[in-house]
């Protein structure tokens, strides 16, 4: 992979050990933290270690295991952190993210999101440049952010390794995950890596070639 010009710092967080990223510029001494799922006093360790200060939060969608930390993290900041969302997932946001559906307890969400993602639009962190990419199928305003100087991309639960992410939840939809996949993913070369939001880090090209879902006939993955 290639020489990343950011710190990035991974956490097994919450009841379904989700995955959230720490991302930090020691230069500028700012850092963001992607998809905070629990634990905002284990976040704001990983963001001390990098003497840095937590200017916002990406979230790339909002099921309840990846932004369960949201208001503490608000409250521990005394709300002076960006909270970024798509749009299309805005219902899911007001409805806690299923976590009442799923009966999950010891959790809260009092903040809304802050500012509303894009298509395409480039979010800084110091030097790095992060495009972001709406994909829905797992949801219907999951985004991936892409880092194309260091190759890598922050996937959340569109696209795992030797695995994608579910349809059969509410917004979900297996044809649209499949369509975002190939345009969003599969698009770039296989050296980026994926970074997703439970698991271990993959690569474009290992999914291409080894992923059983991405096989399966479908012409669009030959």
């Amino acid at each position: 992979m290639t020489k990343s010009i950011i710190s990035i710092t991974t956490l097994q967080l919450g009841p379904l050990e989700t995955n959230t990223y720490v991302l930090g510029d020691t230069a500028t001494g700012t850092a963001v933290v992607v998809d905070p799922a629990w634990g905002a006093e284990a976040i704001l360790s990983a963001v001390d270690a990098l003497e840095c200060r937590l200017e916002a939060i990406w979230v790339t969608h909002a099921h309840f295991d990846h932004i369960g930390a949201v208001s503490d993290l608000q409250d521990a900041t005394q709300h002076d952190v960006d909270i970024l969302l798509h749009p299309a997932d805005l219902p899911l946001w007001k409805a806690r993210g299923g976590a009442d559906h799923w009966g999950v307890t010891g959790y809260r969400l009092e903040h809304a999101p802050t500012r509303f993602l894009e298509h395409g639009e480039v979010l800084k962190l110091g030097r790095a440049a992060f495009e972001v990419r709406h994909t829905p199928g797992h949801s219907p305003g999951h985004v991936v952010y892409v880092e194309h100087e260091a190759s890598i991309i922050f996937c959340g639960d569109l696209i795992f390794r030797d695995g994608v992410g579910r349809t059969d939840l509410e917004g979900g939809s297996w044809d649209t995950l499949v369509e975002s996949i190939d345009q969003q993913i599969l698009s770039l070369p296989d050296s980026f890596q994926l970074l997703p939001g439970h698991g271990e880090r993959t690569s474009v090209g290992d999914e291409r070639l080894n992923n059983p879902y991405l096989q399966a006939g479908d012409e669009r993955f030959v």
